[in-house]
């Protein structure tokens, strides 16, 4: 039995309140972490919004780190004592998993979004021994303790920051695989990078390690776009004072970029990306809307040979993925550091207002 503090969110929009709870011994495939660092991502925050409809009582967060506490007793690649960064739940055996692109697995959602294990159990309960909802991404992470399976539980070298390499599990990732593993633009090409969280500032340092000629950010806030331009962007873009596609297609000088990538998750930014494509062009989609949402498009912008694909999880393979990020980040390639400010557990909710008003880029909350 493991037991310890967590962060929990009892109803729709409400405060993350930190609670007791206790874990009981991993089942068979899964190894318990006790966890130095987790990244606050949009997802937490549409879920604990409702955007998906994810069961509640829960326990959040998707970007955990830390080191194995134990193991079941099918676990055969980790061990007590393991450093790990926790990404999301796949099967591994579907033909999306088979092919490399666990991003795709048939069981994504359930393994991702039913707050709880597949058969309807739970990892978590209350000091009173009730249920709490978890399995969040087959982690729930925001807390002292988190139930992993092997699969999602990627073993990382000791000699890094721990607490630091949560965001590699998911935020960081999408953007960096959504550039270099999904869009693969080619050297000289342009992209145009609508957000300026830390997915579109990820995406940026991708595309200036690709080689891309022009690199325009778009975003509301001075400050980021002043951070993108230190990070690869070569051109920035305030929507608040000007046309974004208008300046997007001056800036191109062929109509529009080659690639674009929609981080924010508004109907009406998408199709600013959309529209921002020469032709044809390929406009990638990563932002997190809530459930349902849908968007106009006029039929012809797509006819004559753009492309509008969605990318999960930077359609990557975590166990190498991850990895080359943090070889990347130790040769100064990939300062993902500088998007990163830390808080404790207790100041969840802060980190999270933080983050919503842009005031931060990747809150990464440390259990106490």
């Amino acid at each position: 039995m493991f037991e310890g503090k967590a962060a929990v969110v009892r109803e729709k929009a409400g405060p993350l309140v930190i609670e007791d709870v206790k874990l009981g011994e991993p089942r068979h495939d899964e190894v318990v972490v006790r966890i130095v660092g987790t990244g606050v991502c949009h997802t937490d925050i549409v879920v604990r919004d409702q955007g998906y409809p994810v069961p509640l009582p829960l326990v959040l967060g998707h970007e955990g780190a830390g080191v194995v506490e134990a193991v079941g007793d099918g676990v055969r690649s980790l061990q007590p004592g393991d450093h790990v960064v926790l990404a999301f739940g796949h099967c591994g055996v579907c033909g999306s998993c088979k092919a490399g692109r666990s991003g795709y697995c048939v069981e994504f959602y359930d393994r991702n979004f039913k707050g709880a294990r597949l058969d309807g159990s739970q990892t978590m309960c209350d000091v009173h021994d009730h249920p709490v909802g978890s399995a969040f991404f087959s982690q729930s992470s925001f807390g002292a303790y988190a139930v992993a399976t092997e699969r999602n539980a990627i073993k990382i070298r000791k000699d890094v920051p721990l607490e630091l390499m949560g965001p590699l599990g998911c935020g960081v990732s999408t953007g960096v695989g959504a550039v270099l593993n999904a869009l693969k633009p080619h050297a000289g090409s342009s992209i145009a990078i609508f957000g300026a969280g830390s997915v579109g500032l990820s995406a940026a340092m991708a595309a200036a390690a690709t080689g891309c000629a022009k690199i325009m950010m778009v975003d509301l806030h001075d400050d980021r776009l002043a951070l993108a331009t230190e990070l690869g962007a070569t051109h920035v873009i305030n929507a608040l004072r000007e046309d974004a596609v208008a300046r997007i297609r001056e800036l191109s000088e062929t109509g529009g970029v080659d690639f674009s990538l929609e981080c924010t998750g508004n109907d009406k930014v998408l199709v600013q990306a959309i529209d921002a494509l020469r032709i044809p062009g390929v406009c990638g989609l990563v932002g997190a809307p809530a459930a349902g949402a849908r968007v106009n498009l006029d039929m012809n912008t797509l006819l004559f040979g753009r492309t509008v694909r969605g990318i999960i999880e930077g359609d990557s393979v975590p166990q190498v993925f991850i990895p080359q990020l943090i070889e990347l980040w130790r040769l100064g390639k990939f300062p993902f550091d500088r998007l990163v400010k830390f808080y404790d557990l207790a100041d969840i909710n802060q980190a999270i207002a933080d983050s919503e008003s842009g005031l931060v880029l990747k809150p990464i909350v440390r259990p106490t």
